[in-house]
């Protein structure tokens, strides 16, 4: 009889999250007991968090955090950073001993501000800059790796079960009005601390369970958009999709998600559920944005400064349910999940494949 470990499951990974509408904050051990119900679909190699709303000491600075694989890596990040930021506070995160942890990187925190010469000399604007910066350093320093690069936010994660990762870094000491989680079962990449989700970009941040079989053609338009996909998986090149479009573009998360997730041309051109203008729209994304059209089945949460959005594949190949109690609103792969820290739910329901669930914070 084959054991776990000794066959891939194609439907493994674990996703879950949850927001509150009025930025209420919740400890992180919430998300924590969440994402422990689901440890069936994960096998230790990966898992992780995304909190929002956790640094309100230092709401303006962007946080990094960052993977050193030693002290040497660790002195040439200190020196790019020093060099393109103010650095208002550094230090390691800190975290516990824990039986379900390996050996670690380094991993420290940086609050900076973006140095205002090196914005005009560059003629850039402030996100733009430190993306720049973040993408120079995963890319040019061997051994160092910035995971978590947005305002008031943070990303925690490793190789390990996700209950263990949660305890490992303390998330009980942290309080974020959004939070989402990650347990792997890794399916054609390799399980490694930078390659656990969520993924990050300034403060867009992905978890996916799921496996892209458009990676390749996603990968390439992204590259030549100024990215690099460094960490050997796929879900990589999801986030800094919706950088691009969202961000770069400046184009509405509803519509990327059209982009990511569009119809079939069949659909569009018969379905009665379109107006003509709605038509016009969808048939612009598909010939204009063929190449970061997602293939494959996925579900995926992304967080993003001010809210969240789960968003299924066309064919809905991926479970997620969802679910609402008063002002906060639950995302997971199952239904247990959500009950685990809300048992009173009012109901539970499934999204429709490519349609996303889209909340946003009401300030």
């Amino acid at each position: 009889m084959l054991k776990e470990g000794q066959v891939r499951i194609p439907s493994g990974c674990a996703i879950s999250g949850f927001i509150n509408r009025n930025g209420e904050r919740r400890s992180g051990a919430d998300i924590v007991t969440s994402i422990s119900y689901m440890k069936e679909r994960s096998n230790g190699l990966g898992g992780g968090f995304a909190g929002y709303g956790i640094y309100p000491e230092y709401a303006d600075k962007y946080a990094f955090h960052v993977f050193y694989d030693d002290e040497a890596t660790r002195k040439v990040g200190d020196d790019f950073i020093s060099e393109h930021f103010e650095v208002v506070d550094c230090s390691t995160i800190p975290v516990r001993e824990h039986p379900g942890i390996g050996k670690a990187p380094l991993i420290w925190r940086y609050f900076v501000d973006c140095r205002t010469s090196k914005l005009k000399s560059n003629q850039l604007d402030e996100r733009e800059y430190v993306a720049q910066c973040v993408t120079s350093i995963n890319h040019n320093i061997d051994g160092a790796y910035v995971f978590s690069s947005g305002k008031n936010m943070g990303v925690f994660k490793a190789v390990g079960y996700p209950e263990d990762v949660g305890e490992y870094y303390k998330l009980e000491e942290y309080k974020g009005h959004c939070w989402t989680a990650h347990g792997r079962y890794p399916t054609n990449t390799p399980g490694w601390w930078g390659g656990a989700h969520p993924f990050a970009m300034l403060d867009y941040t992905i978890v996916h369970n799921g496996e892209i079989s458009s990676y390749a053609v996603n990968r390439n338009f992204v590259e030549m958009h100024g990215y690099h996909c460094d960490l050997l998986t796929d879900t990589e090149a999801i986030t800094y999709i919706f950088d691009y479009l969202n961000r770069k573009l400046g184009m509405k998360l509803e519509d990327a998600a059209k982009v990511i997730a569009s119809p079939f041309w069949s659909e569009i051109e018969s379905s009665a559920k379109y107006t003509e203008k709605e038509r016009g729209i969808l048939r612009y994304i598909r010939a204009n944005f063929p190449s970061l059209l997602v293939t494959g089945p996925f579900s995926i949460m992304l967080g993003f400064e001010g809210g969240f959005m789960a968003l299924n594949d066309r064919l809905k190949l991926r479970s997620m349910v969802y679910a609402e109690k008063d002002d906060t609103v639950y995302v997971a792969s199952e239904e247990c999940a959500i009950r685990a820290i809300c048992p009173d739910i009012d109901g539970v329901l499934s999204p429709r494949g490519g349609e996303p669930i889209i909340v946003r914070l009401n300030k």
